[in-house]
């Protein structure tokens, strides 16, 4: 197998969004997806983006983002929240992996998010573990509520934000690669109805600009 150079983190990011126009567009490329993508990976990967997403089943990466057989390193939880697991996971992907892009990856209509708005208003919090996702959601709802912010759209990317900070704050090994320009930590917002993935906040990246909501 030839040797794969690692892409900068705004390269990594540009192609990210590329295959998302694709998708968005009706014009999916199907990249790396064959026999041949196949043989070449199942010796070693080399992806260019981690992407720590809810698990929603709408949320498939490599079809929204139009990727294939070892492009991406995934890691998904309901609404995705970040236990130990999951960074200890994300950190596998920046620090052995080498990849050059982390991606937090949030959308509309988020159970996990619904679940939360319900219980800060007083209602039922969910039984079993499903409470713990609940109460580490609910953070970013009331830091929402607490800066103005009621529409669903804006708690969504307050809880974005929120998983960003939490990662970067959290993991030195993440907040050392932003600091020395090697990694870039970049959220998105996903909307399931046109499947679009717009930027809402990011760290490391020079060419990218979250529009003003």
């Amino acid at each position: 197998m030839t040797e794969t150079l690692t892409p900068t983190p705004d390269v990594a990011f540009e192609m990210l969004l590329a295959g998302n126009q694709r998708f968005v567009a009706g014009l999916p490329e199907h990249p790396n997806q064959d026999s041949a993508r196949r043989t070449e990976t199942a010796p070693a990967q080399s992806p260019f983006a981690v992407l720590f997403g809810c698990s929603d089943s709408r949320l498939a990466a490599e079809i929204i983002f139009d990727r294939g057989l070892g492009d991406l390193f995934v890691v998904r939880t309901a609404g995705h929240v970040a236990g130990a697991e999951a960074l200890g996971s994300i950190e596998y992907g920046v620090s052995v992996l080498n990849c050059p892009l982390v991606v937090i990856l949030g959308h509309d209509s988020c159970g996990a998010i619904g679940a939360a708005l319900a219980a800060a208003d007083g209602g039922k919090v969910p039984a079993g573990f499903v409470r713990d996702v609940v109460e580490r959601v609910t953070p970013s709802v009331l830091a929402a509520r607490a800066a103005g912010r009621y529409l669903p759209e804006e708690i969504l990317d307050e809880h974005i934000r929120h998983t960003v900070d939490l990662l970067l704050d959290r993991s030195r090994v993440l907040a050392e690669r932003v600091a020395a320009g090697r990694l870039a930590v970049a959220g998105l917002s996903y909307r399931l109805a046109d499947g679009r993935a717009q930027l809402v906040v990011s760290h490391g990246l020079t060419r990218a600009t979250a529009p003003a909501r």
